[in-house]
């Protein structure tokens, strides 16, 4: 019983969907999605555009009515409680409106006045964010004459001034360059130490997996897969591929190897961007038929045919391979 002395209360998700769907005429957007987020969780959304990714976090946000299913934000439903939705939710969309002749600061205090931060808090909250996102050089700074990485800065400035527990972030990082993704992705750690629950979809996926603890691949409306990185790497990991480095003839040493029982496919790997493989070597990746089979085999093969070995090890997965494994119907 709640209250009752001696017994836990578990804390209710920090978001919850049932069956959430969202149609549009003969077009569905969002099909029957099931996703469960505990305070702290940090959810990378992977999806190719139109996959529903949008379309969720605007479900999430209250800015947009499901046809079917339910949403739920800090254990209450996202219909019928807007006011209670907007305090506890920070939605950050792909791109932000332009306020001409306002200034950062006068930006972000519009928005406090919004959330009704009283008056005599709203400068020490405004520079609260403004220190926090990196932006306080900025204060006086029009909005207009921004760099699309400071209006992004300033865009989670905004989604912060009235300190939310959940953050919908779709796509912070889009149209970024590297520094400023980087700075970007700094901001997004210290937020996920502050202890907020994310939300937040990216096609920069090697960037997700080094702070999400959990993620999904969403495709066509549906959820595909979700659970932790380990667990999509497991997953993907149906099939591993060895990556075999040799010296000496290639076609040769391929021929070798697929005459093997146990080897399904060798052939040349993919060059790898911004390296170099090492003068006279040859790189070759290995898919064996069974995934449980250790690869030291190929090593005694490779020897037995005169072929010098240079390295032999597991080629390890980057969350870009999981994506396309996953998604293109490799793990069922």
């Amino acid at each position: 019983m709640p209250g009752q002395p001696g017994v836990a209360v578990s804390a209710p998700p920090a978001i919850s969907t049932q069956n959430l769907t969202k149609r549009y005429g003969a077009l569905c957007a969002l099909d029957s999605l099931n996703l469960e987020l505990a305070a702290g969780d940090v959810f990378g959304f992977i999806g190719p555009n139109g996959a529903g990714k949008s379309t969720t976090m605007k479900i999430l946000a209250g800015l947009l009515e499901p046809s079917s299913g339910s949403a739920m934000v800090m254990g209450k439903a996202v219909a019928g409680n807007g006011d209670f939705v907007r305090r506890q939710v920070g939605y950050m969309p792909d791109f932000i409106g332009v306020y001409e002749d306002l200034k950062v600061s006068e930006y972000l205090e519009f928005f406090a006045s919004a959330y009704a931060i009283p008056r005599k808090q709203r400068k020490s909250t405004v520079e609260q964010v403004l220190e926090l996102t990196d932006l306080k050089y900025k204060r006086d700074a029009l909005v207009d004459s921004l760099s699309r990485g400071m209006t992004q800065r300033l865009s989670l400035a905004r989604v912060l001034i009235h300190d939310p527990p959940v953050l919908l972030l779709d796509e912070p990082a889009s149209g970024l360059d590297p520094r400023a993704r980087i700075e970007i992705r700094e901001l997004l750690k210290e937020l996920q130490r502050l202890g907020k629950t994310i939300l937040i979809s990216s096609h920069i996926l090697s960037e997700l997996g080094e702070f999400c603890n959990k993620l999904g691949i969403i495709e066509r409306g549906k959820m595909i897969v979700q659970g932790t990185v380990e667990e999509l790497m497991d997953r993907a990991r149906a099939h591993p591929i060895i990556s075999v480095t040799i010296m000496g003839d290639a076609e040769r040493a391929i021929g070798v190897l697929k005459s093997d029982g146990r080897v399904d496919r060798a052939e040349l790997a993919a060059p790898v961007p911004g390296s170099m493989p090492a003068p006279g070597t040859t790189t070759l990746s290995v898919v064996l038929h069974d995934p449980d089979q250790h690869h030291g085999f190929l090593a005694e093969r490779l020897v037995a045919g005169g072929i010098s070995i240079d390295s032999i090890h597991p080629e390890k997965l980057k969350l870009e391979d999981v994506f396309l494994r996953l998604t293109k119907g490799m793990v069922q």
